[in-house]
């Protein structure tokens, strides 16, 4: 499977083409919409969430709530295209009315894509760069991710993200919780936290940042149940699914690091405390006593739980600018300020559920035939039953 994603920040769409998904597989908007709604939810949000109510339309790739195996294409309008028809319209400008528009950029953001951008594709205005390097297009990779996530849920895999620390502020979870009490504990928080000890407080630090026109970062976890052992490959290094799953989780906008089950904490453990010793009964086939590599060894997943976590940066839009240099002059000034959020932990949370969901349905749609949807589904039994019995 591939997608590509097109638009602009405050341009008139986002889009998205997905190819690749079998046949027959049931999808409705409301599949994809849930998805949205929940990425821009979250304490410490800005004001661009009360502008935009994210909906996608599906043009293309679906007939009367199924899928064709064709390319499917979906839609997201923004509703504030309208107050930038001038800044950012496709026909050129005028003679003379370029000094008419607003809101040039010609001073680099620290921690953006902006000057590092400019110079590579010699754009004066870094307008240019950070309308499309804007978190803004995670909205279309949500998109297509929840087409996955569709996917996965048929054959009987659940993905759930939760917030596990937020500007040094650490959750406590409960490690009986199940997979849905983890979901429902984690939606019902305006931070995405399962731990409802530390909420108020995750809150606050956001809050306090805010008030001194500063950002704060944090960290996210994703859980993964039900996938079938032996999906990816230790043969050849790209074909590696947690290597999938980590680039997956540092394209999102502002991510640094990636761990996988108990992660950097292995380098200071002997290895009898960090590999997961196997057993076997009758109703489960393999399992590990253990989860602590995460669900995976050798490249592959064990059939364990996947956990994966990602540390997101505090975002460097600050209302307290730091100082930069214009390009134009070469003076230094405080840097330009765009409409931004103080913490965008808890919806970084749902982009990495959704972009980790994506890579998962392409490694099943890689390693079974997927040309038709229930046939697709009786491999993914069958591989189970076989190995239940190996």
């Amino acid at each position: 499977m591939r997608y590509l994603t097109a638009g602009e920040s405050h341009g008139p769409q986002l889009t998205t083409i997905l190819e690749g998904f079998p046949a027959g597989m049931p999808l409705l908007a409301e599949d994809i919409n849930e998805g949205l709604a929940r990425r821009q939810k979250g304490h410490g949000r800005g004001r661009r969430m009360q502008i935009e109510k994210d909906t996608a339309e599906i043009v293309s790739g679906v007939r009367h709530g199924q899928t064709l195996g064709s390319p499917i294409a979906l839609v997201v309008k923004n509703n504030d295209w309208k107050h930038w028809t001038n800044i950012m319209g496709a026909e050129p400008l005028n003679e003379g009315q370029e000094d008419e528009i607003k809101r040039k950029i010609t001073r680099a953001r620290p921690g953006h894509a902006d000057l590092n951008g400019a110079i590579k594709y010699g754009h004066r205005d870094m307008r240019n760069v950070l309308e499309r390097s804007s978190a803004r297009e995670t909205t279309v990779r949500v998109a297509a991710g929840a087409v996955a996530k569709k996917l996965l849920s048929l054959v009987g895999v659940d993905v759930v993200a939760h917030v596990v620390e937020i500007g040094g502020v650490t959750a406590n979870v409960d490690s009986s919780l199940s997979i849905d009490e983890l979901k429902e504990r984690a939606e019902l928080s305006p931070v995405r936290v399962a731990d409802p000890n530390v909420e108020v407080e995750m809150m606050d630090a956001i809050d306090n940042a805010k008030k001194n026109g500063d950002s704060i970062g944090g960290v996210v976890e994703v859980i993964v149940t039900g996938m079938p052992s032996g999906i990816g490959s230790y043969v050849h290094y790209d074909r590696k699914l947690d290597a999938k799953l980590a680039g997956a989780i540092v394209s999102i906008n502002a991510f640094k690091g990636v761990e996988f089950g108990i992660g950097f904490e292995a380098a200071r453990k002997p290895g009898s405390e960090v590999h997961d010793e196997i057993a076997w009964n009758e109703e489960k086939g393999y399992y590990r006593k253990t989860n602590r590599l995460g669900g995976f060894e050798g490249g592959m997943t064990t059939g364990m739980p996947i956990v994966v976590r990602g540390v997101m940066k505090p975002i460097p839009t600050l209302y307290k600018p730091l100082m930069s240099v214009d390009i134009e002059t070469k003076e230094p000034f405080a840097a330009s300020v765009e409409r931004s959020d103080s913490c965008a932990v808890p919806a970084a949370a749902v982009v990495a559920e959704h972009v980790i969901a994506w890579e998962l349905a392409n490694s099943l749609v890689e390693q079974f035939y997927s040309d038709r949807f229930d046939t697709f589904m009786d491999e993914i039994k069958r591989q189970r039953e076989y190995a239940r019995e190996f």
